[in-house]
């Protein structure tokens, strides 16, 4: 773990919790995969990654993670007007996202995202064929509130009042919204077109909920052990069939049902 100065405890809170989760999913996969962490300030930032969003976690390879150590515009900007939401809406984001500071910040949502980007080493170091650019995303979103539910589950609200208000947002404003065209411009979306993919994001973290509660942490292992030998690249009709067979039908279900669930509130 390396961290930008005057950042120690943000680093050791960061690192805890991954320390944490890699342990829980170690038991789940029988699989542990090596992580180096930057915990770093916008003005050191550039100087570790050329990737152009500040506050967007990423891996610089397989194996360096890149995290924010500061709130920041990129957060700050996915919080709409709450004098235009809807009381109830208004009321679980005030409550959920107001920090130290008295001010709303989408903070405790991002800090679990170093989660997240730790599922991407699991399966990437573990040998896992992900078929699609989604399922590697939605992958890495179970692993994610599989942790929290099962860990952590005070910080559920944290995790899916973010995803749920920008899913109600709608569609308008984005340019992308098919899971094809995630396949065909994944680098695109994820670069310069932000709060796109974070839309994209939203939806796969309400999904992997769905999933959770659908099968619990055993479907998690039978999704990993399925993808981990299945090494032949699928058509989508067989991709869903694949899913449907190892026990993870509501992964396939995702895919099935994408376009119509995309007129659902969550």
């Amino acid at each position: 773990v390396y961290h930008s100065a005057g950042q120690v405890q943000r680093a050791t809170s960061i690192t805890r919790r991954l320390e944490k989760a890699m342990n829980f999913h170690e038991q789940l996969v029988q699989f542990r995969p090596t992580v180096t962490l930057l915990v770093l300030t916008a003005a050191d930032w550039s100087s570790y990654t050329d990737f152009p969003v500040y506050g967007m976690p990423h891996y610089t390879d397989q194996q360096t993670l890149i995290v924010a150590a500061e709130d920041n515009p990129f957060w700050k900007s996915f919080i709409p007007p709450l004098d235009q939401l809807p009381a109830d809406l208004r009321k679980q984001i005030e409550t959920t996202y107001r920090n130290s500071n008295g001010e709303v910040s989408m903070e405790a949502f991002f800090d679990l995202l170093a989660l997240h980007e730790l599922g991407h080493a699991f399966y990437q170091q573990g040998g896992l064929k992900m078929h699609r650019n989604w399922m590697g995303e939605l992958f890495c979103n179970i692993l994610l509130h599989t942790y929290i539910a099962e860990n952590e589950p005070e910080q559920l609200p944290a995790l899916t009042v973010f995803p749920n208000m920008v899913i109600a947002g709608g569609t308008n404003g984005y340019k992308y919204t098919a899971l094809q065209d995630v396949e065909d411009r994944y680098e695109e979306i994820g670069k310069y077109h932000a709060k796109n993919y974070g839309w994209y994001q939203c939806r796969w973290h309400h999904s992997a909920g769905v999933i959770y509660e659908a099968g619990g942490k055993a479907l998690l292992t039978k999704l990993w052990n399925a993808l981990q030998q299945q090494q032949t690249s699928l058509t989508n009709e067989e991709l869903l069939l694949f899913l449907d067979k190892a026990g993870a039908k509501p992964v396939a279900d995702v895919m099935r049902y994408w376009e119509r669930d995309m007129k659902k509130k969550p």
